[in-house]
């Protein structure tokens, strides 16, 4: 391994979160060899407790030269191979905050442990082989789950619902390469192949590779979540908006126009998918300084959102500058959100209407859906939130309906994967010989097992475990 990962010795690291005056419990975990001999070292464990695998024992942590005390803690004990890593674990689990977790990490430092590298503990669990790499990755998904969703599908991704079918995929290639292969060694003892069935085998392999990439958006979706921009003129209640649907007050209210200068965010979840929402300020031609800076600034959002809530005033209906901003931002996917609907009268409604009408009558792609809402009644929340999952159902908003969801490494090894086989389809129908199907079936195989690990490199190693976190 490179340097950023070697796994030798005995390594330790605080394996909760340290914030000063919070926490009840922080645990710093040791895994190694000398991991027992560690914890024997700094633990006292009074009367006849005994120290066995997968038991917690009750004592004190004390410097080993001056005996002082360190604090009063419990003391698990996993042994190899029934341990994360599959060497023997030992974890501290001490009072939270700060200084004791720290106090302790220190002392298994001085007494033969090293700090662990980001992610060390899971790497050591995948090349030990309790995990493969699809785990692993499954494993930084959950920790770094937003919503429920991504966390049941970084679970699945966990119990091996990827890995199973890249390794049939993988399988089946190795299975034609071996009867490529038989005919390349022992041509005068068999029968020739059936192109006609090898073609057919590829295409079902290539079949199934392409329904996984399909899976690709929504777990980008679900990672990084939807980011939602509400934009429209001042005072059209977009800041009332965002706070009836993040029931909260984030972002200030007034009837002065202008009172946004800033983005304002609020993080949401909508039908199990994480939203990003940013109330921007006010789009509008103006001199203020300040407030030029806060217009800018919604325009770039806008432009980087993957959503964008236009919000009218249904008492002013469509105007100029709604006319104008609109199109800034016709080139996102849309919601046209007419707010302020209480404030209508009946015959106003219905030339707003007409004019909604008129609006929808001109081709814009990107507008998927209109909204009425009353935000300062809190009136319109629900159809909002319902217009959106619609869109993601739908596709526009690249989401799937699926168990799994795979990642950009694994999906640009599955695109290598798919275009290596198309190459053999190739290969086969321009007629070359057998030794050149195999070429490009050999590259299949070594891209699907990059994705589980069973065919992985150094480089790719280091870029996986160094975004996790030092103690996982």
């Amino acid at each position: 391994m490179s340097e950023v990962f070697a796994t030798t010795g005995t390594i330790a690291a605080i394996a909760t979160a340290v914030v000063p005056q919070q926490g009840s419990v922080g645990i710093v975990r040791v895994s190694g060899s000398q991991a027992m001999a560690l914890a024997q070292t700094l633990f006292h464990a009074p009367g006849r407790q005994v120290w066995e695998s997968h038991q917690i024992l009750y004592g004190y942590i004390r410097h080993p030269r001056t005996q002082q005390l360190v604090d009063e803690a419990l003391l698990l004990i996993m042994k190899a191979p029934r341990s994360y890593t599959r060497e023997d674990v030992v974890e501290f689990h001490c009072h939270g905050g700060i200084m004791a977790v720290q106090q302790v990490l220190q002392l298994c430092l001085e007494n033969g442990a090293r700090l662990a590298q980001p992610g060390e503990f899971t790497l050591r669990a995948f090349l030990n082989g309790r995990l493969d790499l699809t785990q692993a990755e499954g494993i930084a998904d959950l920790v770094g789950a937003r919503s429920p969703q991504a966390a049941q599908t970084a679970l699945a991704g966990l119990q091996g619902k990827l890995a199973h079918p890249i390794r049939q995929l993988r399988a089946n290639c190795l299975d034609i390469l071996a009867e490529i292969e038989a005919r390349i060694d022992f041509e005068e003892d068999l029968p020739p192949l059936d192109d006609k069935v090898i073609i057919s085998e590829i295409e079902k392999i290539a079949a199934e590779i392409s329904r996984l990439l399909a899976t690709k958006d929504k777990g980008e979706l679900l990672r990084t979540g939807l980011k939602v921009a509400i934009v429209g003129r001042p005072n059209v209640g977009k800041s009332s908006l965002l706070n009836a649907w993040s029931q909260s007050d984030r972002a200030i209210v007034t009837d002065l126009p202008g009172t946004t200068r800033d983005v304002v965010e609020s993080q949401l979840v909508v039908g199990g998918i994480p939203v990003q929402v940013l109330d921007t300020a006010g789009i509008r031609e103006t001199t203020d300084q300040v407030e030029k800076i806060g217009v800018e600034r919604s325009r770039r959002a806008a432009n980087a959102a993957d959503l964008v809530l236009l919000t009218i005033d249904a008492s002013a209906g469509w105007t100029e500058g709604d006319q104008k901003i609109y199109e800034q931002v016709q080139h996102r996917p849309l919601i046209l959100v007419i707010n302020k609907i209480d404030l209508v009268e009946e015959g106003e409604s219905k030339n707003l209407q007409s004019q909604i009408v008129r609006l929808r009558s001109v081709e814009v792609p990107n507008l998927k859906s209109k909204i009425v809402t009353a935000a300062a009644q809190n009136q319109g929340i629900d159809a909002l939130e319902t217009a959106i999952l619609e869109i993601v159902k739908t596709g526009e908003l690249q989401a799937a309906d699926m168990d799994l969801a795979i990642n950009q490494r694994q999906a640009a090894a599955l695109t290598q994967a798919k275009i290596s086989l198309e190459q053999v389809q190739a290969t086969i129908a321009q007629q070359l010989p057998l030794d050149f199907w195999t070429i490009d079936l050999r590259g299949a195989i070594q891209a699907l097992g990059e994705i589980t690990g069973e065919e992985v490199t150094e480089s790719v190693l280091d870029k996986i475990f160094s975004k996790f976190c030092i103690g996982k």
